[in-house]
């Protein structure tokens, strides 16, 4: 799944600041990050992988995006 085909899967997202060094990353109502749970910032591409996991889950096998 390339970003372009990652907007229909995403029915909701909010960026919301914390205070205390709070971050966390949720996607569709699901927790895909957390840097207190564990204790430290997130590795380059480790949110991303996480979001992706849980689009993979909602993704028909079959989906194309249409050509524009």
């Amino acid at each position: 799944m390339n970003e372009r085909e990652i907007e229909y899967f995403i029915s909701s997202w909010k960026l919301i600041p914390g205070t205390g060094g709070v971050f966390d990353v949720w996607v569709n109502g699901e927790l895909v990050f957390s840097k207190q749970a564990v204790g430290r910032h997130a590795e380059p591409g480790e949110v991303r992988a996480g979001i992706m996991k849980v689009l993979e889950t909602v993704r028909p096998a079959d989906f194309q995006l249409a050509a524009k």
